[in-house]
Order: structure tokens, then C-alpha cells, then sequence
């Protein structure tokens, strides 16, 4: 019986573990007090900055109706993925690869086992359902686009399957009882690197990674083709060109992202992958500092995001002005304010244009009627 390193959440015990290391009191990965204190540094960096930065995030959509976008929906479905995924699933594997002892229960191990799957599955396609959504709305701007309710009802079937994909890891773990510790690990039926476990762990890497980035590069390659293809004409109205500038600042920002969460995830999936075909890696005495160093950059994708939004984002920066202006050094303006209540600016462009139009219409037409009677006297 051994544990299976998981693409999305391993057992690091057989990671960095022979079994024979359970049953003596040895654990060849301990480590001096000021390394624990640096990955504790960088760690704690990764869940403050998430924490902090998606609970922001989801405020400033949820609390300001302009915001409530179908694409803003998902981006709260997505920072919800993110800080879970920093609260529920970095701190507790952190603690466990530091010592390879399981301190948790066996309730919360096959929590740790089933969760962090739920969060990626549903982190990467919100990210599709984005990417689909704006492939709609610039590609086919005629066909009727999600409305809130489908939004929700596509956000819950994700989860659905996500829940669905991430049980076979909740089913069989369990945890082991050893003199001078306990490990946490995914018992599969045929023994690790067996048919059950290699099939599962390659279906969850095309799942939650090869497949969701193949749909994103068509459709934004599309859209980009679209928007950058030609340039806007130079007799086009303001609104036609406000609008296409507005649709390259969202497309490029959710590039940003995904591109973000691609480099941070390669990593980690390699080397699970590689370990399901080469388990002596695992026996490396510095295979530990080396999946720290991995683990780190997988987990930090969940704090990037709010940080790229703030950047690329106009709304997004006032809005994290508003939620931050109790600092010193941070000033929310009055136009702040405006950018997240008020209606949008090509909405009361096209408004007054329609009325000024209508005005001019309408006095032409009285003109004309004067005109022929005083002709007539």
C-alpha cells in the first residue's frame, strides 16, 4: 500500500518517503528552524495576499450593481475558487511537507484529498466560461448572451462536476498510524502506479488543465483576430470605438490571467507526472525543497489574479481604492465613486445622441409645415 501523489493534491508522505521510513523513527526531511521560517514567509505571503485580495474582489462586484456582469460573475466564482483554495489547502499542505506528519484527523485528510480538485476544476472553467462568454459577445454579437440566472445555473454545474471529478480521491483516503507519526494517503485498489490511479491522475490533468487551456487559446486567438486584426476606422463614432477598446482591456486582462495560471500550474502537473512513471524521484534527498519551490508557485496562482485586475482595470483599481481608502497613503476620488455606481459612459452618450437627434427631427419637421404657409400669406 502506498499514497498517490495527486496532480492537485498530493500525499506528500509517498512523495518524499520510502515505505520503509514509516516504521522506523527516521524522517529524512527534517529541517533547520530558519528554512521552516523562510517557507513560512513565503507561505504566509501567498495567504494574506489571497485572502485579502479575492474577499476585495468578490465585495466590489457583489456590492455594486454596475459591476454585475456575467463575465463579473464569474470572476467572483473565481476568487471564491482562489481563496479557498489559500485557506483550506496551502497552510495545511505547508504544514504537512515540513514533516510528513499528518496532524489533522482522517475527516480533514479526505477533505485535503477532495477539495483542492473542486477548486481548481471550478477556478479553470470559470476561466472557459469567460473565455466563451466574450467569444459570443465579439464573434456572434447577435446571438442572446447568458443571462444572470444561466450564469448561475452554469456556475452550479461546474461545481457539480467538479464535486463528481474530485470524489475517487475523498473515497480512498485514509490515514496510517505509525510509531513516530501519521500519513495521509490515497489508498487505490491496485497500489500506486497501478491502472486505477495512473488513469485517474491523467484524466484529471487533461480535465483541469490540457483541456480547459486548448478552449481558451481557440476562442481568445478568435477574439484576438477580431479585435486587433484592424484597426478601428478613423471616421468610426466615438461609441463604436469606445466599445472596442473596452472589449480589448477585458480580453487582454483575462489573457493575462490565464496565461498567469498556466505557468504557475505546468510545473506541478509535471512532476506528479513524471513521479506516476518514475517514483525513485521521489526518494531524491532534495526532492522536498524542490516541491516546496513547486507547491509555492502552484498555490501563489490564487493571489496573482486580484493583482492583475487592479493593474489592467479601471473599475477594478477604483474599486480597490473605495475598499483600501481607510490607509494613509490611499485615496478614493469622487470619480472612483462614479466609475462603480453610475450607468456606463457610452450608454449616456448614445442616450443623449438618440434624444439630440430626435430634438432635430423633430424641429425639422415643424419647419417644414411653417414653411409652406408662409409661402402661402
Amino acid at each position: 500500500m502506498d499514497a498517490t501523489p495527486d496532480p492537485s493534491t498530493p500525499s506528500l508522505t509517498s512523495s518524499l518517503e520510502e515505505p520503509e521510513d514509516w516504521y522506523n523513527n527516521t524522517n529524512r526531511f527534517e529541517q533547520p528552524g530558519w528554512q521552516v521560517a523562510l517557507w513560512g514567509v513565503a507561505y504566509a505571503l501567498i495567504v494574506v495576499v489571497s485572502v485579502i485580495g479575492n474577499i476585495t474582489v468578490i465585495w466590489i462586484i457583489l456590492a455594486h450593481r454596475r459591476m454585475r456582469t456575467v463575465t463579473n460573475y464569474f470572476i467572483v466564482n473565481l476568487a471564491f475558487s482562489d481563496v479557498s483554495m489559500a485557506s483550506f489547502n496551502t497552510v495545511f499542505n505547508f504544514v504537512y511537507a515540513l514533516h510528513n506528519d499528518w496532524y489533522f484527523g482522517l475527516g480533514f485528510c479526505r477533505f485535503q484529498n477532495f477539495f483542492p480538485i473542486t477548486a481548481i476544476f471550478s477556478s479553470i472553467y470559470s476561466m472557459t466560461a469567460i473565455a466563451v462568454d466574450r467569444y459570443m459577445a465579439i464573434i456572434h454579437p447577435l446571438k442572446p448572451r447568458l443571462s444572470a440566472t444561466t450564469t448561475k445555473i452554469v456556475i452550479a454545474l461546474i461545481w457539480a462536476v467538479a464535486f463528481s471529478l474530485a470524489f475517487p480521491q475523498c473515497f480512498y483516503s485514509k490515514t496510517l498510524f505509525f510509531f513516530h507519526r501519521t500519513v495521509c494517503l490515497v489508498d487505490w485498489p491496485d497500489d500506486y502506479g497501478g491502472k486505477h490511479q495512473l488513469t485517474y491522475q491523467i484524466a484529471v490533468i487533461i480535465l483541469i488543465y490540457v483541456l480547459p487551456l486548448l478552449v481558451m487559446l481557440a476562442t481568445y486567438s478568435l477574439v484576438g483576430m477580431t479585435l486587433w486584426g484592424s484597426e478601428i476606422p478613423g471616421e468610426a463614432s466615438d461609441l463604436y470605438q469606445n466599445q472596442i477598446r473596452a472589449k480589448r482591456k477585458v480580453v487582454k486582462m483575462m489573457i493575462v490571467v490565464v496565461l498567469t495560471f498556466a505557468f504557475c500550474w505546468l510545473p506541478f502537473h509535471i512532476y506528479f507526472l513524471l513521479g506516476s512513471f518514475n517514483e525513485d524521484i521521489y526518494k531524491k534527498k532534495y526532492i522536498q525543497q524542490v516541491y516546496l519551490a513547486i507547491f509555492w508557485l502552484a498555490m501563489s496562482s490564487t493571489m496573482y489574479n486580484p493583482i492583475i485586475y487592479c493593474c489592467l482595470n479601471k473599475r477594478f483599481r477604483s474599486g480597490f481604492r473605495r475598499a483600501f481608502r481607510w490607509c494613509p497613503f490611499i485615496r478614493a476620488s469622487e470619480e472612483d465613486n462614479m466609475e462603480l455606481q453610475h450607468t456606463r459612459t457610452f450608454q449616456m452618450t448614445r442616450s443623449y445622441r438618440t434624444e439630440t437627434s430626435s430634438v432635430a427631427h423633430q424641429a425639422s419637421t415643424e419647419l417644414e409645415d411653417i414653411i409652406p404657409k408662409l409661402i402661402k400669406a
